[in-house]
């Protein structure tokens, strides 16, 4: 997988004048994969439902950008989130009533099971760094049959990095999806080389799990932000206030340099091509994107013709 995420923060995001420009600029890159990420929201970490907000991706403009995407010969994976509200993680929901709570969960991912089936999308992820709830493993299996029921394409689920090892569903998907956001520095970098030796003991790590787990392992997302210090902390949108956008590449590069070829390596989906016009809080210089950024070219580089 060649792919990466556009995220919507908005209901008619997709629907964006900006929409047509970004997936032919993530196609410019020799991607051949583009995420979708609509998002369900829960106002407190313990609460038993999820629901939808001005903040979630219309379906009608998901729709849209699904069969934009086609045309331009991309891809799809569509990714929902659950949020909390700022910058609560998701990660700490720890409902009240697991099983209240489940049953709200079944009825949003199959409600983007039946989506994806209606729009052709090639691939589903039915969880994304839920670590409060993911050791549920009964309720998990449950939820992947219901999919199933819903949608034929493969499943994975994203589990962060320091989460996907107390996952014990693998066998019921067809893909181990990890966010892949390792700290590899202790003091910032723009040294390749040096980055893709941290990455050796992570890589022998995974190629182990991947066979025990008889399963290949998919990046679901893995992402840098252009600031000074992002490959000690890639899970930060703040490290610095300094941009640095040759660490940036340098990370790009090294993940690509270290992993592609594996053959129990499925790809990544970088997080992310970027905010939309007016809503990012993060200033371009100093976010995820590649767009217009060395990274870029290092995608260009890697993935090109």
């Amino acid at each position: 997988m060649r792919g990466i995420t556009l995220p919507s923060w908005y209901r008619t995001d997709y629907d964006s004048p900006a929409a047509d420009r970004y997936l032919r600029g993530i196609r410019a890159t020799g991607a051949e994969w583009v995420t979708f990420t609509p998002t369900w929201y829960q106002k407190r970490h313990t609460d038993d439902s999820l629901h939808t907000t001005e903040e979630t991706a219309s379906d009608g403009s998901l729709r849209r950008i699904v069969r934009r995407a086609h045309t331009l010969g991309l891809k799809v994976m569509i990714k929902p989130h659950v949020d909390l509200p700022g910058d609560e993680d998701r990660a700490d929901i720890r409902p009240r009533d697991r099983a209240a709570w489940f049953t709200s969960y079944r009825r949003f991912i199959t409600h983007y099971a039946d989506l994806a089936a209606d729009t052709g999308t090639e691939r589903l992820a039915v969880g994304t760094e839920l670590a409060g709830v993911s050791g549920d493993s009964a309720d998990w299996r449950s939820v992947i049959r219901a999919v199933r029921d819903h949608y034929d394409g493969p499943l994975t689920y994203a589990a962060n990095y320091d989460e996907y090892r107390r996952i014990h569903f693998w066998k019921d998907l067809d893909l181990i999806g990890i966010d892949a956001y390792w700290p590899l520095s202790a003091t910032p970098t723009t040294d390749p080389a040096r980055l893709s030796r941290a990455w050796k003991p992570i890589k022998d790590e995974l190629a182990a799990y991947a066979h025990a787990q008889n399963r290949r392992i998919l990046f679901t997302e893995a992402g840098y932000v252009s600031q000074r210090g992002a490959t000690t902390a890639p899970y930060s949108w703040t490290v610095s206030r300094d941009p640095a956008p040759a660490e940036q590449a340098a990370a790009y590069r090294a993940l690509l340099d270290s992993f592609t070829g594996a053959r129990w390596w499925a790809g990544v989906c970088w997080w992310m091509w970027d905010d939309w016009p007016d809503s990012g809080e993060t200033p371009v210089k100093l976010a995820y994107t590649p767009r217009g950024k060395p990274a870029e070219e290092v995608l260009r580089e890697e993935w090109g013709p």
